[in-house]
């Protein structure tokens, strides 16, 4: 992951001073590109400890088209809690605590067993909007990653096998505006690339999850498609590192990288929905000690 080492390492020392909408402040550079190819291992970040488990389960939660809360929080899974709760609070007319207190905790932790109890309290206050999952299966009445699949087999060299997050009208509805919003794949010589349009990263945080969560994509597709896994092209529109995330980025980047692990898929399933966690196996996966910071929201 030496890619994405120099990534940080540019932003630190090139990356303009800027606000942003959680108050926090980042230093970010605009435009920026990275190539990994997934033969020369899965691309997972090896000099802080990622959770391959949790970034796994939320791909498939995309795949799968939904947009509640709930199946994520059964597996103990509570990267999109915070928004819901947010807006359950914000709609009792009650405070809304600081994301990094206890108080805030102790809501989370009740708010979560609630949807997990109760369906009807998941449905009424579990769901996203017309998030990631939902676009993909369902623009506008279109299963985009269904037929990109068939295209994929059928017309291999077509230049429209793309799948958009971005559907202006429903913007508005979504409690965050699609971040990774644009995907692209391309064969040649046997072999499917993913080229990536994320509009804005956070670099500590989100970029080690997006990076492993695309190469397992595309990993997902190709063996769906019987082609060999090629390149992640991975584009960034506004590459940010938060200002209070700095010292763990300092940390990393004393670190020497591991070797990238492997990726096995088990079993080819019937469909790219169809895939379960039990199906993926990460090989070799050695990294640094986990590294905490706080979470913008």
């Amino acid at each position: 992951m030496r890619l994405y080492l120099d990534l940080l390492r540019h932003v630190v020392d090139h990356g303009l001073p800027r606000g942003d909408r959680t108050g926090t402040g980042t230093l970010s550079v605009f435009g920026y590109q990275m190539r990994f190819d997934l033969a020369a291992g899965f691309p997972l970040c090896t000099t802080k400890r990622v959770w391959f488990r949790g970034l796994t389960c939320e791909m498939l939660w995309f795949l799968s088209g939904s947009t509640n809360i709930k199946p994520l929080v059964d597996q103990n899974i509570s990267i999109w809690t915070d928004w819901p709760l947010r807006r359950w609070l914000e709609d009792s007319g009650r405070s809304v605590p600081r994301s990094d207190s206890q108080q805030w905790l102790d809501l989370k932790r009740k708010f979560e067993g609630r949807i997990r109890a109760d369906g009807e309290f998941a449905s009424s206050f579990g769901d996203l909007g017309p998030v990631y999952g939902h676009q993909w299966r369902n623009f506008g009445g279109i299963d985009q990653l269904a037929e990109v699949v068939e295209a994929i087999r059928d017309k291999p060299n077509s230049r429209r096998h793309i799948v958009s997050a971005w559907n202006v009208p429903h913007i508005g509805a979504m409690v965050l505006p699609p971040c990774h919003m644009f995907f692209q794949f391309y064969v040649g010589s046997s072999r499917l690339s993913c080229q990536l349009y994320i509009r804005s990263n956070d670099l500590f945080l989100g970029a080690p999850f997006n990076i492993a969560q695309y190469a397992l994509l595309t990993h997902l597709v190709a063996d769906q498609t019987g082609l060999e896994p090629g390149e992640l092209i991975y584009t960034i529109g506004d590459a940010h590192a938060y200002l209070n995330h700095l010292d763990q980025i300092e940390t990393q980047l004393q670190r020497q990288p591991y070797p990238l692990p492997q990726l096995r898929i088990k079993r080819r399933a019937p469909t790219l929905f169809d895939y379960c966690y039990e199906d993926i196996e990460l090989i070799g996966y050695h990294h640094h000690a986990p590294i905490k910071a706080p979470v913008a929201v």
